[in-house]
């Protein structure tokens, strides 16, 4: 008699469980893909930001600012627009483009830290934001994102603020400069517990040092993502 040949193969449960494996494998490796691109974009952004900033700067030397101007005062923040004859388009980067080539802007804040005569130093914070849909309006009716002041009280435990203007200005993650100093404060979480949305808490060391009121970059009318992508401040003699 012939001896019966013997088949070797997989079964319809090893295929399966293979399949299975191979399916949950890739879900978590297109997890870490998006990943990836989520954190290489926030690294960009914030790498191109550091120049705009610096041109940011630079535009505000060469513009000035008028020191004589009754807006400004030691213990509250100015926008630069209105201590300087600056066109509109100048806000935007890069420089070189054309307006509908530009991909961000940004706005400025001063306050005179000045002595004297002889110390002319003004302190500018740097708002830089990235640009978002031509049609899209911010606080005010502006066509460009910025900062705005809102009103809070004293901090509870030194990292839980009480916003008393307008809680839709300030979410979660977002960066805002006390008005008085000019100090800067990474915010956590708003309305941590439900009963109270509108207090707001500072991340881990970002200990409240005092003020009335604080200027942040809020999202568009109609609501949406914070366009901020970062803050940046220097001292600057004129």
């Amino acid at each position: 008699m012939k001896k019966r040949r013997q088949y070797r193969g997989f079964s319809l449960t090893e295929v399966l469980l293979a399949v299975g494996t191979l399916a949950v494998g890739m879900i978590f490796i297109s997890g870490t893909f998006l990943t990836g691109i989520h954190f290489s974009t926030i690294s960009t952004e914030r790498t191109i930001a550091a120049v705009v900033a610096e041109e940011a700067f630079a535009k505000v030397r060469l513009y000035g600012v008028n020191l004589t101007d009754p807006n400004l005062a030691v213990n509250q923040q100015t926008r630069f627009e209105s201590l300087s004859l600056i066109a509109d388009d100048e806000f935007a980067y890069p420089s070189t483009k054309t307006l509908t080539e530009k991909h961000y802007y940004w706005s400025a804040l001063c306050r005179p830290v000045y002595s004297g005569s002889a110390n002319r130093l003004v302190q500018v914070t740097v708002f830089i934001s990235r640009k978002v849909g031509s049609i899209t309006k911010y606080h005010g009716g502006e066509g460009r994102p910025i900062p705005v002041e809102v009103d809070v009280s004293g901090a509870i435990g030194d990292r839980i603020l009480t916003i008393t203007g307008d809680i839709q200005f300030i979410n979660d993650g977002y960066t805002i400069v006390e008005n008085a100093a000019g100090n800067i404060y990474r915010v956590v979480e708003r309305g941590v517990d439900p009963a109270h949305p509108e207090q707001i808490t500072l991340a881990q060391g970002n200990l409240w040092q005092g003020g009335d009121s604080v200027w942040v970059i809020p999202p568009p009318v109609g609501g949406g993502k914070c366009p901020c992508i970062g803050i940046y401040q220097k001292l600057i003699s004129f």
